[in-house]
């Protein structure tokens, strides 16, 4: 990456070379004449290769993307908290279809970590492969 030139607004030269007396054009007069009363103004010009740039916003696209993907399970887990509080243990709980909800629940969501790859899902929920996949049948979990 090249450094930063710095060149001053004015100038007549080229973008990187300072203005001197010769070729700064002072606001309301002509080249060459010295107005004190205007404060200089300087702005930083950036040269920096187009692939520099393309290669910052992908890297700023992809954290958006995994941001994105950690607040949307954390939305999700504060759903199922809010559904989980307002059980009513008196009403009675089926327990088979809350584990079976639950247990559907993180297979979908190894199988979005992984891609769709069932091998790698199972180790991440640290269970053999073909438990998963018959889960997966049993369940009826699309991906």
């Amino acid at each position: 990456m090249e450094p930063e030139r710095v060149g001053d607004i004015g100038a007549m030269g080229s973008p990187g070379e300072p203005a001197t007396e010769s070729n700064r054009q002072q606001p309301g007069g002509r080249a060459g004449e010295s107005f004190s009363a205007a404060p200089q103004t300087r702005f930083k010009i950036a040269e920096r290769p187009v692939r520099g740039r393309v290669q910052r916003l992908l890297d700023i696209a992809g954290s958006l993307l995994k941001e994105t993907e950690s607040l949307a399970r954390d939305k999700a887990l504060a759903d199922e908290t809010d559904r989980l509080q307002s059980l009513s243990v008196s009403e009675g709980i089926d327990f088979y279809s809350e584990v079976e909800r639950f247990e559907s629940g993180l297979i979908r969501l190894a199988l979005d970590q992984t891609g769709g790859h069932q091998a790698r899902a199972a180790r991440l929920l640290h269970i053999k492969p073909t438990t998963l996949n018959s889960k997966i049948k049993l369940y009826g979990i699309q991906y």
